[in-house]
């Protein structure tokens, strides 16, 4: 499925399925909660936080202490933004599925776009990308306009769209937008809970893309 011709543009969340970011996420939230004295998160909790944007990372590693917001997202994002390589890295064969590409490629997500578009360029991949939509430069996935402002941009039609993502907020996204979801087996979110959400025909290996961007045989 996905390799008839009719896809012409492909649009992939960040965290979770294109790129293997937890550690540095986990590190920059630990860094935050020590400098506030806060009591630790373990990494398990941290990435089950990860999917809403910087602010809902943030506050939910510091909750309930809601009034600590402000200051605790000057931290995280000090210290996020000068370690967001440390140890992120494309997922296993991410390379050449984009490289293989013969249509329009997207990336949205709900980090901050700056963060997102430092992320692939220093991974070497963010000229493969026609648009890339942070998630303070649209609205917020799950609301559907973000990904319909970039089918708008890139000249396709939702029809002619997959949202490639590993979170019940992108498979709720695509819903919305009338767009096809393509879950993959990789990310933050357990398959059984996409699965449970409605999520079907997940992608096992980063090869299985191949004819969700054109390169199908």
């Amino acid at each position: 499925m996905g390799g008839d011709g009719a896809v012409k543009l492909c649009v992939f969340d960040l965290d979770g399925t294109l790129v293997d970011s937890r550690e540095d996420l986990y590190l920059a939230v630990a860094h935050t909660l020590s400098a506030l004295g806060l009591p630790p998160r373990s990494r398990e909790e941290v990435v089950g936080f990860v999917g809403d944007g910087a602010a809902a990372l943030v506050s939910r590693a510091i909750a309930p202490r809601d009034h600590l917001l402000g200051r605790a997202l000057e931290l995280w994002r000090d210290h996020y933004s000068r370690h967001l390589l440390d140890h992120t890295r494309l997922y296993p064969g991410m390379v050449g599925v984009l490289g293989s590409a013969r249509i329009s490629l997207a990336v949205h997500t709900n980090k901050p776009g700056a963060m997102a578009r430092a992320i692939l360029d220093g991974l070497g991949v963010l000229s493969r990308f026609s648009v890339v939509v942070g998630g303070d430069e649209a609205a917020r996935k799950p609301d559907p306009s973000g990904l319909l402002g970039i089918c708008i941009r890139t000249g396709a039609t939702p029809e002619e769209t997959v949202l490639v993502g590993d979170s019940l907020v992108d498979h709720a996204t695509a819903v919305a937008a009338g767009v096809r979801f393509v879950p993959v087996s990789w990310g933050l979110v357990p398959m059984a809970t996409l699965a449970a959400a409605g999520a079907t025909g997940f992608v096992q290996d980063a090869a299985d893309l191949l004819p969700f961007v054109g390169a199908g045989d």
